[in-house]
């Protein structure tokens, strides 16, 4: 059922109402033709292949990825990385000293990060045992000044999926935004919620080409809302915020979407096979299931296993300082080489 008293217009700060956004060269006129003269940016004439100021509405990439989603390019927002994104979002709805968000830890630091750099308001409320959201609580602790809350699902580090249920419940019921970071989705059987944006205006979704995709060296984050909440937030953008490397690498990476799929399937395999090989080892607890591409487990003592695996040439993540995960450890499934290398090394502990 559709949500129809929203309006976002009631959450965005008044100064960004009033904000005048700042218009480049390049948002007048970005189409490269043949024999055109370019005199416009101040830019650099030779020829460097970088020596232009890059589309900042990165409109081709957007084409791209509208054909590949199946959402509107004035539904799409592309981002220096995903946290620039969520930040961008704090900076277009909190008011700082007034406002406040909502985070559900253990999960992703930026957001609580975020919310100190923007001087909002942070409203913890601790996931269940079984690492879901405690949608009572959370409704309970939201008050009017309470703008966004944040659902990192896949979860980071629990590696879970939310409800389906609950997360529709805090959807329609949260008065503010609703802010899903889909992140890891694409190792998950749930299905994403950008299938559900037109049902609700408050629902923005994020994901990013860093994991499935591979590229978390050219930082790209994607953002996907309304088109009101969309050109709100580009009101507030870096006019050339993705640079013209990134949306190159990006075009040529999406270009072959058969090859995202059979890595995506390889790193399924390796999860499944990791997961029933940790099981094995004598020091390891619990193997918490996944829908994400590494694996949560815990062991006897954390920081020992983790010393022990630094000293072996291993980097793994520690993750026992957060709430719910006492003496856990985060393994990132990597190649079949690395995965036995990690289950040799963890047997010799």
């Amino acid at each position: 059922m559709a949500r129809n008293n929203f309006d976002v217009l009631n959450l965005v700060r008044d100064n960004v109402k009033r904000l005048k956004p700042y218009a480049s060269a390049r948002d007048e006129y970005n189409e490269m033709g043949d024999g055109m003269v370019f005199l416009d940016a101040n830019e650099n004439p030779f020829e460097t292949s970088v020596n232009r100021y890059p589309d900042p509405q990165q409109i081709h990439l957007k084409q791209k990825l509208s054909r590949l989603k199946g959402i509107p390019v004035n539904q799409i927002l592309l981002g220096n990385g995903s946290d620039e994104v969520l930040d961008l979002v704090f900076r277009a709805f909190c008011e700082p000293k007034q406002d406040s968000v909502i985070t559900l830890p253990p999960t992703y630091g930026m957001y609580s990060v975020l919310a100190n750099i923007n001087d909002v308001g942070n409203i913890s409320i601790k996931l269940t045992d079984t690492f879901q959201p405690n949608v009572a609580e959370i409704l309970n602790a939201a008050t009017a000044n309470t703008k966004i809350l944040f659902l990192c699902t896949p979860n980071n580090p629990t590696s879970n999926s939310f409800e389906a249920e609950s997360v529709e419940k805090l959807i329609k019921n949260f008065n503010g935004l609703v802010v899903i970071d889909e992140a890891y989705i694409d190792f998950s059987n749930q299905q994403s919620c950008t299938t559900r944006l037109q049902d609700f205006p408050n629902l923005i979704v994020t994901q990013t080409m860093s994991k499935a995709y591979g590229m978390a060296g050219v930082r790209l984050g994607v953002c996907f809302a309304s088109a009101q909440i969309i050109a709100i937030m580009n009101r507030i953008k870096p006019p050339y915020n993705v640079n013209e490397l990134t949306q190159r690498r990006a075009m040529e990476r999406l270009e072959n979407p058969k090859m995202v799929v059979e890595e995506v399937h390889s790193i399924l395999n390796q999860r499944a096979w990791l997961h029933q090989k940790l099981k094995e080892i004598p020091f390891i607890e619990h193997v918490f299931p996944s829908d994400a591409n590494f694996i949560l487990v815990k062991v006897d003592n954390a920081n020992l296993r983790h010393k022990q695996l630094i000293d072996k040439g291993i980097v793994v993540r520690n993750r026992t300082r957060e709430p719910l995960c006492e003496n856990c450890l985060r393994f990132t499934v990597g190649t079949i080489e690395e995965n036995r290398k990690l289950l040799s090394n963890l047997k010799t502990l």
